[in-house]
């Protein structure tokens, strides 16, 4: 039991990851009602975005110094493949039969992974990400945050909170609820819907490329596979927290990340479960999360925010 803080705060730090990657799938979801299952590629598309800033600039260059130009190319890159794919291709199937785009997500979702795989150079190996130097923090003696991890848990809160006051607050926030809620009267107020689309794309592409960030600084390599497992936690995190939900989100992935870690550190110890422990069984106790979940709460542990719309 003493390792159990320990385990908690890697927990938070994995859910804090999913969490900011849901908040894309949720922010999409919300107005035009689509699960954008390419979030993962744009996820993964920001992490290299990023580290084609940091390969760019002189050698030696502080990361701390870095870190915000690669922050910026990420959310380039991102930003730019989302709004993309929004225009070219989830545009002209809006109105179309709902199984259309989903089918065409899953296929972008494969052609962006295979067009990095392709085109930039040596991604068909992990490429080294550049961390913090300098040893972890450590609390109580026996509680230790690495800097990648605490980059993490401060950024996921901030990113959170500035965008429900966006949301809530700010004008393009309002036509944002309202795009959500009725798209055709939105359209009789003047609000001009497929912009709003744009910009709900665009920050999903933002939260996708601080994620990616924060995965090359947490485990110090990032390839073009990463965003496939991550895109379907970050899915279910949302499912989990509710659809739709900003809040919901972040919650549904400190859920999922807790309960992974929990289960990769306890489940083995469990008398007759000594097989079903470890990290290889971690993707199997997220999904019966997830089952288990939507039997007892259908709609997510804070309610999904947008009503379904035939």
């Amino acid at each position: 039991m003493h390792e159990l803080p320990q385990t908690l705060v890697n927990g938070l730090t994995l859910g804090a990851l999913y969490g900011l990657i849901a908040i894309g799938y949720t922010m999409v979801y919300g107005i035009v009602q689509l699960i954008n299952f390419a979030h993962g590629e744009i996820f993964m598309i920001g992490g290299f975005g990023a580290l084609s800033i940091y390969i760019w600039l002189p050698s030696g260059t502080a990361l701390s110094l870095a870190l915000p130009l690669m922050l910026i190319g990420g959310i380039v890159a991102s930003v730019a493949i989302a709004t993309a794919a929004e225009r070219f291709a989830y545009r002209p199937l809006r109105g179309g039969p709902r199984l259309a785009p989903l089918i065409t997500a899953i296929g972008l979702s494969i052609a962006l992974q295979q067009a990095v795989w392709a085109f930039y150079p040596d991604a068909k190996k992990p490429r080294s990400f550049p961390q913090f130097e300098g040893s972890s923090f450590e609390i109580l003696d026996n509680l230790h945050i690495q800097r990648g991890d605490a980059f993490l848990l401060i950024a996921a809160p901030l990113c959170m909170l500035a965008l429900g006051l966006f949301v809530s607050k700010s004008r393009a926030g309002r036509a944002m609820q309202a795009t959500a809620q009725d798209p055709d009267t939105a359209k009789l107020m003047g609000i001009n819907t497929d912009r709003i689309i744009v910009m709900a794309f665009a920050i999903g592409g933002v939260f996708a490329a601080v994620a990616a960030l924060s995965h090359g600084l947490k485990y110090g390599q990032i390839n073009f596979e990463m965003g496939f497992i991550a895109g379907l936690k970050a899915f279910t995190a949302a499912v989990l927290g509710g659809i739709g939900n900003i809040y919901g989100a972040m919650l549904g992935g400190v859920v999922l990340g807790v309960v992974e870690a929990l289960a990769i550190k306890y489940i083995q110890d469990i008398p007759g479960m000594d097989q079903l422990g470890g990290g290889a069984w971690k993707d199997v106790w997220a999904f019966t999360l997830l089952i288990v979940v939507l039997l007892v709460r259908p709609q997510g542990l804070l309610g999904e925010r947008v009503a379904d719309r035939a």
